[in-house]
């Protein structure tokens, strides 16, 4: 055992120092960031991988916002894969591969095609891929007969519109304004089929304007993988599926099994972004960087629903955790990611001053409209069941996906089960955070995040210092 036993810090046992200020405005601020080494985003927050905070509901949302959320990977390869395409294929300027049928497939094969990917049109082409039409949902309008070929009902190619594969974003909109159509396909010389950009993805683009995006115009989004089984072909079939960052996902990441992970990934997929954690020590985070990880994940312990500290004993508080992490993730220009303890927005300001680039939420995220959690009724007032992906339910359905299993003999659950208020759309909890985040920002006079870490001042308070911080004195309304 250590001879001397050093304090360690929460973000309730610390403040911010208040310092000069220019800032008139929260538009000054730019709270864009790097969420990997050669990934950037323009919020700062990540929502967790954990299957009651993220799918592709909750990634479409965030990355919209400016953000990327990590797909959870208690669910199969396949159904992970199209989690990750849901997003891909949710905006972007060029669909490289939009869905397709043929002139001799049926009304049924259209409707059924439609309703699955949630379109409202689909590109006809002949068996070597020649573009001969368009069918749209107004083409279907009133046709009961669901066994008449698609050709009879069709928009055939001299009736469409068209336009060549390197056609840009202003030409496209004079098209658009013109033919009042709504989906342009993309013809080369010999009449094959080279994607399509739709008026709808445009307008998206013309709404989010700090959205999230790859070099394709499309959603940027992760996915999380484990460590053990069928991990490298779960990686696989994601990288294939365009997905931007891979996220390894476990509890104790500073472990042999996590550095063998991380170079296997780094031998197989080579330029593959990789997030590795969690860790809460420098030692855990130098091992990580090491080994090849594009971005550390901090924090053991320290979410909501997460008991690992009772249970194990084991945990270092968060505020601590993410300044020594970021001592030595600095040295080498990785980013690190705060990841638990997150209560409300100072929180993220005082995680992102102590060095963090961006933080993971998954509580504050847990009850919104996008989350996949379930939702209930209870006194009249609606709730979403939030859960630890260490905890029983979680642990119960990965050992059955996986072998089969249902033993609950060795099952020692890390995390807890419960509900958390429902909280609407994801957008109106990310504006409240991002306001308060910036209010923060501007008190420590910072426009951007290098100034935060460059300007950041914290005092360690009392408990009467974290009672005077709150409301008091005062009955709240509510």
């Amino acid at each position: 055992m250590a001879e001397e036993i050093r304090e360690a810090l929460s973000y309730d046992d610390v403040l911010l120092v208040p310092r000069f200020s220019n800032i008139n405005s929260r538009k000054q601020v730019d709270i864009s960031t790097n969420l990997t080494k050669k990934i950037m985003i323009n919020l700062p927050i990540v929502s967790a991988n954990m299957d009651t905070v993220t799918e592709s509901s909750m990634a479409i949302s965030m990355a919209r916002h400016g953000g990327i959320g990590i797909i959870h990977r208690f669910m199969t390869i396949e159904d992970q894969t199209n989690e990750i395409l849901k997003v891909k294929r949710s905006e972007g300027i060029l669909i490289e591969k939009p869905y397709t049928l043929t002139p001799e497939h049926i009304i049924k094969d259209a409707k059924v095609l439609m309703e699955n990917k949630n379109i409202t049109g689909i590109l006809i082409t002949d068996n070597v891929g020649r573009y001969v039409g368009i069918l749209t949902h107004r083409d279907l309008m009133f046709e009961d007969n669901l066994l008449k070929p698609i050709s009879e009902i069709m928009t055939p190619k001299d009736e469409s519109i068209t336009s060549v594969p390197n056609i840009n974003i202003e030409a496209a909109k004079k098209l658009f304004k013109e033919y009042k159509v709504e989906k342009l396909p993309l013809v080369d010389k010999n009449g094959l089929l080279k994607g399509l950009i739709t008026a709808k993805d445009i307008m998206k683009k013309d709404m989010h304007p700090l959205a999230s995006k790859d070099k394709k115009g499309r959603l940027l989004v992760g996915g999380a993988i484990g460590i053990k089984g069928d991990y490298l072909e779960r990686a696989e079939a994601l990288i294939n599926a365009e997905c931007d960052v891979l996220c390894i996902d476990i509890a104790h990441g500073h472990s042999q099994f996590v550095v063998d992970t991380i170079k296997a990934l780094r031998d197989k997929f080579d330029d593959v972004q990789i997030i590795a954690g969690n860790v809460a020590t420098a030692e855990g985070t130098l091992d990580l960087i090491n080994a090849g990880a594009d971005a550390i994940k901090t924090g053991v312990g320290g979410g909501s629903i997460c008991v690992t500290r009772i249970v194990t004993g084991a945990g270092v508080p968060q505020f601590s955790a993410v300044l020594d992490c970021v001592k030595v993730a600095n040295e080498f220009g990785i980013p690190v990611i705060a990841d638990g303890g997150i209560k409300q927005s100072g929180d993220i300001t005082k995680a992102l001053a102590a060095g963090a680039s961006s933080v993971m939420l998954g509580n504050l995220l847990g009850g919104t409209e996008e989350s996949p959690g379930q939702t209930i009724i209870r006194g009249g007032r609606k709730f979403k069941i939030y859960r630890g992906s260490a905890g029983f339910g979680s642990v119960m359905s990965r050992k059955q996906r996986e072998n089969g299993n249902d033993d609950l003999s060795d099952v020692v659950p890390e995390g807890v089960e419960g509900t958390v208020p429902y909280k609407g759309n994801v957008s109106e909890v990310l504006y409240q955070l991002v306001g308060g985040l910036k209010s923060g920002m501007s008190y420590c006079g910072a426009h951007n995040m290098n100034e935060l870490w460059k300007n950041a001042e914290f005092v360690k308070i009392t408990s009467a210092g974290l009672k005077e911080s709150h409301a008091h004195d005062i009955d709240v309304l509510k």
